[in-house]
């Protein structure tokens, strides 16, 4: 049981009703063809991008790739043959300054069945607004603390932000598990056997524009972790500047305070109103 109070409980339940923001209205969409007769609106390009790509198409024809006033079109072809003309359009926008932070990484873009349609490089994914994968582990302890991450000033989204403990996008080909064990280990140096025991929890769904950086439409695998009181993260692959134990009262305040990424911020509200049951 937390000791939050009622108002904060209230501000934490308020923000939480506001996970998924639709698509502003001048933001074009984009859609794919899962069938012959099948389409679904799967991403949305900011309006400064259109110009850009409108341009680029018409001098050169990309394959499975239409667009018109009103929409971007992507057609039905195999997953290889879709990837490939993505990171076609995805180079030029590089290119033109509309894709910061390219990872040289590949997300997956997979359907309500679980079926994997195409890959493309990670940091291309917010720009055409597509649906990304990411898990989210809570390490909390039992005498009602939560370690946070603070994110390296070099990130290139969120710098110098507060995190959970271990995040991180899952790449093509990974499951949420494996991702999350994974990021323990590289964000927080938590060994396999602990990682072991992370307890899965929910999924968030994420939605909201990003001011001239695109769309941002993610799932959110969350995780909790029971730690030992003497367990102390420490940080492998640069991502993390440090860590703060901080109690489920404080950790609460600086959500509200805005010290968070959004995702985070989410994640970490949930679990306090969870524990506060």
């Amino acid at each position: 049981m937390t000791s939050l109070s009622n108002s904060t409980i209230a501000a934490l339940e308020e923000m939480l009703q506001n996970t998924a923001r639709s698509a502003p209205a001048d933001y074009l969409p984009i859609y794919f063809a899962r069938g012959a007769s099948e389409e679904q609106a799967i991403g949305y390009l900011n309006p400064e991008f259109i110009p850009y790509l409108q341009e680029f198409l018409k001098k050169q024809a990309v394959p499975l790739i239409s667009m018109g006033n009103d929409r971007l079109s992507i057609h039905l072809g195999k997953p290889k043959d879709v990837s490939m003309s993505l990171n076609q359009l995805a180079n030029y926008l590089r290119l033109g300054g509309f894709i910061p932070g390219w990872r040289n990484e590949e997300f997956a873009w997979v359907d309500q069945n679980g079926h994997q349609y195409f890959s493309l490089e990670r940091a291309a994914f917010r720009t055409f607004g597509f649906r990304s994968m990411a898990t989210h582990i809570n390490g909390y302890t039992k005498n009602q603390t939560i370690w946070l991450g603070r994110r390296s000033e070099n990130k290139a989204t969120d710098p110098g932000r507060l995190d959970n403990m271990a995040a991180g996008g899952i790449s093509a080909d990974e499951t949420p598990w494996v991702c999350a064990r994974r990021e323990l280990w590289e964000e927080a140096g938590v060994p396999a056997q602990i990682a072991n025991e992370i307890e899965p929890i929910t999924r968030i769904h994420m939605r909201r524009p990003l001011t001239a950086c695109g769309f941002h439409d993610e799932q959110l695998y969350v995780y909790d972790l029971v730690l030992a009181d003497n367990f102390i993260p420490t940080n492998h692959d640069g991502e993390v500047s440090g860590f703060i134990n901080v109690s489920f009262a404080e950790a609460a305040a600086r959500i509200l305070a805005d010290e968070f990424t959004s995702d985070a911020a989410f994640v970490t509200a949930d679990f306090l109103l969870r524990r506060n049951k």
